[in-house]
């Protein structure tokens, strides 16, 4: 295949980055490579990229625990293809990350050739897993799907509650006011069907949770 992509890697091992890398170069000629190595910086990198046409995210590096990256990268950009690239290879985890809007799951231990089929197949547009995974038996998990939900503020609010920072610690960090923060506050709660923040931080948490 052969165009001009623009393609982000977005992982904390640099030799799986050097091995993504190699595959993108052998699936397409003349991708624009960026790589970045924790959520902060890659999301720095796509508030000044103008198109990226493929993110290739791993689950667990710096910034991000289970889903949680996931969850807010497709709450920031809904439109942006995400393909996700983990060392965990359970079903469950594969039928997660496909409830959540990723367009691919690419396990680590993948050989060169299929990590090469894999990326050509969702830059034609298909979604790519696994095989022998059952995708239409995934567990419901509405929390997720609710979390999910949230806008890039709210979430970032969520975050900064996690943190156990008051209204008026968030409010000054995001230079809004307080009363903003209360409106996001009861947003989020309805969002997720809680009545404090405690549930809520509890909510963030479970998401984050698991070994990937």
């Amino acid at each position: 295949m052969e165009m001009g992509y623009s393609i982000i890697i977005a992982d904390d091992h640099p030799l799986f980055r050097s091995a993504m890398h190699q595959a993108v170069q052998l699936a397409v000629k003349g991708a624009r490579l960026q790589e970045v190595d924790s959520i902060d910086n890659l999301l720095q990198l796509l508030a000044n990229t103008d198109e990226v046409d493929l993110l290739l995210l791993d689950l667990k590096m710096p910034g991000a625990s289970g889903f949680s990256g996931l969850t807010r990268l497709r709450a920031l950009y809904p439109a942006l293809p995400v393909v996700v690239v983990s060392a965990s290879e359970e079903a469950s985890v594969v039928q997660q990350a496909m409830r959540l809007g990723a367009v691919g799951f690419i396990p680590k231990s993948s050989p060169m050739p299929t990590l090469v089929s894999a990326l050509n197949t969702v830059l034609e547009g298909d979604g790519w897993f696994p095989e022998g995974i059952n995708l239409d038996d995934a567990p419901e998990d509405d929390m997720a799907e609710r979390l999910s939900s949230l806008t890039p503020q709210q979430f970032k609010v969520l975050t900064m509650l996690s943190e156990g920072k008051l209204n008026k610690q968030i409010a000054y960090e995001l230079d809004v006011s307080e009363a903003t923060i209360k409106a996001h506050v009861t947003a989020i709660f309805r969002k997720l069907g809680v009545k404090n923040r405690t549930q809520a931080v509890i909510a963030l948490s479970q998401l984050e949770g698991g070994e990937f």
